[in-house]
């Protein structure tokens, strides 16, 4: 008897190890944004630029470094949830999968109508009951004539005979 996979609704460990650092990127970034605001606050009060330069060592330096590291961190914490997802998603694709085909069977043929037919202006000759002529009401029967010319191609797909005719 075939067991239905059970289908988990929490998200992988993988994709739960992932939020720390899209967490750490975002703090990151808000570090970043407030020490490059207050050592251009702190440069902006100041006249000389001997007296400017503890602002930009200490302040607006380590801000831009922060906001690059943000930059990376979240780059990599978005793929990370990325790829989790996909792998999830194909996990619960696989375990849903069907069963392994018996081999031994031989693949159903496509169409198996002897009347072939064909629609005016087109290239190729099929069984009446191909996918691709089926239901069209323009669809009309093959000309013998044209076979025997050979302006007409069989269907690659419904596979037809010229002994159908």
């Amino acid at each position: 008897m075939p067991t239905t996979p059970t289908v988990r609704s929490a998200p992988s460990a993988r994709l739960r190890n992932v939020h720390p650092v899209l967490w750490a990127g975002w703090a990151a970034l808000a570090a970043g944004a407030v020490l490059c605001a207050v050592g251009w606050y702190g440069v902006s009060g100041e006249r000389y630029a001997e007296r400017q330069l503890p602002y930009l060592a200490s302040c607006t330096i380590p801000g831009a470094a922060l906001i690059v590291a943000a930059a990376v961190l979240l780059t990599y914490g978005r793929g990370a949830v990325a790829h989790a997802r996909v792998e999830e998603l194909y996990g619960l694709l696989v375990a849903a999968g069907p069963e392994e085909p018996d081999e031994s069977a031989a693949p159903a043929p496509v169409a198996v109508s002897g009347e072939l037919r064909m629609v005016p202006g087109g290239t190729l000759w099929h069984r009446a009951d191909c996918p691709l002529v089926a239901g069209k009401a323009e669809a009309v029967p093959v000309d013998g004539r044209l076979l025997a010319t050979g302006d007409l191609d069989p269907c690659p797909i419904c596979e037809p005979d010229a002994a159908d005719s």
